[in-house]
Parts: C-alpha cells; sequence; structure tokens
C-alpha cells in the first residue's frame, strides 16, 4: 500500500510526464498519441514505473522501443519541471499496459455477439 508522499508524487510525475508527451510526441514519438496509465513510485520516490499505453498507433512494439530509446531525455524533460517540488529525480521504467486493447477487443466481441443473436 502506497503512503500519501508516494501517491502525490506518482501524480505529479504522471502529470508532468503526460505534459511531455504531448508536447514532444511529434519530434521524439512521430505524432503518435502516449497515454499515461498510471504510475508507481518506489518507498524511497527514486524509482517510478510508467504504464503507457498507445492510441491509434500501428507499431505499439516499435512505439515502445522508441519510448525506451528516449528515456534519458524524457527524464531530463521531467527534472525541468520538478527541481523545485523533489530532491531527486525518478528513474524510469516505462511498462506497456495493454488493458485498452484488451477492452476495444471485448466491445468487438460484444458487439458480433449481438449482431449474431436474432432479435424475439
Amino acid at each position: 500500500m502506497a503512503s500519501i508522499r508516494q501517491e502525490k508524487y506518482a501524480k505529479l510525475v504522471q502529470k508532468e510526464l503526460a505534459s511531455i508527451f504531448q508536447e514532444k510526441s511529434s519530434a521524439l514519438f512521430e505524432g503518435a498519441f502516449i497515454t499515461i496509465s498510471s504510475t508507481e513510485v518506489s518507498p524511497d520516490l527514486g524509482y517510478v514505473k510508467v504504464f503507457i499505453s498507445f492510441l491509434n498507433g500501428k507499431n505499439k512494439d516499435y512505439l515502445f522501443d522508441l519510448v525506451n530509446m528516449h528515456s534519458r531525455e524524457i527524464r531530463h524533460l521531467l527534472a525541468g519541471r520538478i527541481k523545485n517540488q523533489a530532491r531527486k529525480v525518478p528513474e524510469l521504467h516505462f511498462i506497456l499496459d495493454d488493458s485498452l486493447d484488451y477492452v476495444q477487443h471485448m466491445e468487438e466481441v460484444f458487439k458480433r455477439l449481438n449482431k449474431d443473436t436474432p432479435a424475439e
């Protein structure tokens, strides 16, 4: 269970990373729309798991590799934004969140089931 301090820090990091992804999307990530599902912070605030998903991305593995390739630059941009609120800039670990893909898949399945069911 995360402490209140960890939760506040996680929300701060999530907000700032979302802003970074929005501003740098065209320059670094070929215009992909990247969303941050959630963030988890270690108790010492030195490590953050960032769960990301891609909307309208054709090749998600390539985009995920691109994010990991630019992780150092992303961390540097994050440092410039949270320098007055945090002592130490956390190490970022990106994790691909495929829950949105699963939701879309299930919606398609339900639509097909509703079409196949005869109306009474």
